[in-house]
């Protein structure tokens, strides 16, 4: 494995974790992780680039060995506040090449349309966004989340190192178990009873009481000026709140449609983690694209 080094900077109030891996002197690559995920999520990717990148990644707030955000709830505009921050501390003057994989894909895709001037290419590993919602849902959303804060949210403790890689092996079969005892390490530690914990905070598990508008999303998408790579895999799940597959094609094609200059790739023999399942074929890919 290459290695990383950790750095932690004030990013708007919070202890930021930063891993990073290769020169300084080279050509900067950042690349964001999605939700319940952490930087070191990228390792075996970097393993594979080809060329000599400084590869630059956070833990998002809540995640890792970021500190938590000391709120009972978790808002999507503060991870594009954060990524401008980031961006601005580690490369003020140049435009960037960015990364961002599920909800990581979702803050990138957002953030190039908001500053595109900031945006030297972009890539979206499935980053499909949430599904449309309706005015009329708003009551409810508001009473969940108000029912949801009435009781302090939690995720469970695992007995060993073995069981947490056993977890992550559950949600992602083709995870192999070398692949997964390295995660386990970065995605739990252990406590002082000896059990491991998830380096993540529950509170990242309530409802938002804020309807997702998708048209506002596809609104930033579509200032855009920078080229994009989105990537899917083709064994994902991760449509599936968008109804049966023919139809979510239909509306996930429609806002990609709202990209002016995208690249689409599909990738084969991988789940939504496609980043843990075909790690070289994307490295590759991210090299031609970024070449």
């Amino acid at each position: 494995m290459k290695p990383c080094r950790s750095e932690f900077i004030t990013v708007r109030g919070l202890q930021y974790h930063i891993r990073q891996w290769g020169n300084e002197g080279a050509p900067k690559l950042f690349m964001v992780h999605g939700w319940m995920d952490v930087s070191a999520s990228f390792q075996f990717m970097v393993d594979c680039l080809q060329r000599d990148w400084h590869v630059i990644a956070p833990d998002w707030r809540g995640f890792g060995l970021t500190d938590n955000a000391r709120s009972d709830s978790y808002w999507f505009p503060d991870y594009v506040g954060d990524l401008d921050a980031i961006l601005q501390h580690y490369s003020q003057h140049e435009p960037v090449n960015l990364l961002g994989h599920s909800m990581g894909g979702n803050v990138v895709t957002i953030y190039a349309g908001v500053r595109p001037g900031r945006i030297k290419k972009l890539i979206n590993f499935e980053g499909f966004g949430l599904p449309m919602t309706r005015a009329e849902q708003a009551p409810g959303r508001y009473a969940k989340w108000l029912d949801e804060l009435r009781e302090q949210p939690s995720l469970r403790s695992y007995p060993s190192q073995a069981a947490v890689a056993r977890r992550l092996q559950k949600t992602n079969p083709r995870l192999t178990d070398e692949r997964a005892a390295y995660l386990s390490g970065h995605w739990a530690k252990q406590n002082a009873v000896g059990t491991w914990d998830i380096l993540g905070d529950p509170a990242h598990k309530l409802t938002s009481p804020m309807l997702y508008h998708v048209e506002e999303a596809l609104a930033c998408w579509q200032a855009i000026t920078a080229p994009v790579l989105w990537v899917e895999a083709d064994d994902t799940d991760a449509w599936r709140w968008m109804g049966p597959k023919e139809q979510a094609r239909v509306e996930v094609d429609r806002r990609i449609g709202f990209i002016p200059n995208v690249t689409t790739v599909l990738i084969k023999d991988a789940g939504h983690m496609l980043h843990h399942d075909q790690p070289h074929a994307l490295a590759q890919l991210i090299e031609e694209f970024l070449d």
